[in-house]
């Protein structure tokens, strides 16, 4: 599925400089390391040696303003992510800053995952003053653009610190400057997650870079899930997939490891709805 997020790029995002694709090394048969735009990145060329070989995304990713060549404006894609209809610049960028949704929401574990998220907040609540950044940046926390989650936002105002913050699964706009200052201020957090090769008790998250430019009012008011929709695969909503891409319902969709009762039967029809609006080879393919 990874060549139809290429295509994607190819037709949907032309204006794209540069792909940065991350791997530990594999290299799909059918890539083009040759291709102008793109740039192929092992994690020895930006991780600091003593912390390879490492088996967990939040010690990738949070490496990422290392990488050579890597633009100040950057937009994160998971390997779930894809591109289904054409998208702008300002759907990421506006003002020089990134395109979020600022919201306040609670946790609720269900994951055992969701340490993760726990001790992002106690960071962003060590450094910011909940109240502060509400009253700073009120036209960002409490914009239109927030849509329905902004009911959330103003029935959580009675806490003093942040409870949780509302997350959307979908590619992400950062500033490489963002994950420059959290290192030089919070070197320790940072080190400690990268100790660890697989996940730990102790480790955040990319989450907690994308809560940074919120707390510091570094984004530009935008309803993200306008553009994209979150699916977790399944045999129930499998239709629905299929349908979105076909008919290219949303610009960027994001399909989440589920559970079906047949992965090859699931994996064929959404690849074949993929080929219907990409059926081209890319300037990435060989």
């Amino acid at each position: 599925m990874l060549r139809y997020w290429f295509r994607g790029v190819d037709r949907f995002a032309p204006w794209i400089d540069k792909v940065h694709l991350v791997t530990c090394g594999q290299i799909p048969e059918w890539l083009n390391l040759d291709a102008p735009r793109l740039h192929f990145v092992r994690h020895s060329d930006f991780i600091p040696a003593e912390f390879l070989p490492t088996f967990k995304s939040s010690a990738i990713q949070m490496n990422l303003h290392r990488i050579e060549g890597l633009s100040e404006h950057f937009v994160l894609f998971d390997d779930d992510m894809f591109l289904i209809d054409k998208v702008r610049p300002e759907s990421f960028f506006r003002n020089g800053l990134p395109c979020d949704k600022a919201a306040l929401n609670t946790l609720s574990p269900k994951q055992y995952i969701m340490h993760r998220m726990v001790n992002n907040l106690i960071v962003i609540n060590n450094s910011f003053d909940k109240h502060k950044i509400l009253r700073n940046h009120f036209r960002k926390w409490f914009s239109l653009q927030t849509g329905t989650e902004l009911l959330r936002t103003l029935l959580l105002l009675p806490w003093r610190a942040f409870t949780g913050l509302y997350d959307p699964h979908l590619s992400q706009a950062f500033l490489k400057s963002t994950f420059e200052e959290i290192w030089q201020k919070h070197e320790d957090v940072m080190l400690r997650t990268m100790a660890s090769r697989f996940r730990c008790i102790t480790d955040v998250s990319i989450w907690l870079f994308r809560y940074w430019q919120l707390a510091k009012g570094d984004f530009t008011p935008f309803n993200v899930e306008k553009d994209g929709v979150f699916f977790q695969i399944s045999d129930s909503i499998l239709n629905k997939i299929v349908k979105t891409i076909e008919h290219q319902k949303k610009r960027i969709v994001c399909l989440n490891d589920g559970e079906v009762s047949s992965f090859d039967s699931a994996k064929e029809r959404i690849n074949t709805a993929f080929q219907k609006i990409l059926p081209e080879k890319s300037s990435f393919e060989i």
